[in-house]
């Protein structure tokens, strides 16, 4: 499997679990915005990189990129808030944390590297 396949189903995976870890907590007024902006921003992150590996120019797939690492910092902060709250158990958020620190890792680095290359 290619690395853009690969992380195709990663970051697609990532967003399902999110989901799932979520949707089964009672309802309350913040957690639903919480779980909102989560899901919102996790989905993006997938579907923004499914995105990156169509580019149909360097310039189009750097920009998604963008996007990908901007939104996937900020379904670290959901989680981090998730955690201070409370609303998950510290298994389930350790997981979730921990591939969302990964992607993270993997996505900034991919970007460096397209800036690299545009500069080239």
């Amino acid at each position: 499997m290619d690395f853009n396949q690969k992380f195709r189903d990663r970051t697609k995976n990532f967003s399902i679990s999110i989901i799932k870890s979520l949707s089964s907590l009672p309802y309350s007024d913040g957690l639903s915005i919480i779980r909102k902006q989560i899901i919102r921003s996790a989905t993006s992150v997938a579907a923004n990189y499914r995105a990156v590996a169509r580019a149909r120019s360097e310039k189009e797939r750097f920009a998604k990129i963008c996007i990908v690492v901007e939104e996937i910092d900020e379904t670290q902060l959901w989680l981090e808030i998730i955690e201070e709250m409370r609303y998950l158990d510290s298994e389930n958020i350790l997981h979730l944390k921990s591939e969302c620190e990964e992607l993270v890792k993997v996505m900034t680095t991919y970007k460096f590297k397209l800036s690299q290359n545009k500069t080239a």
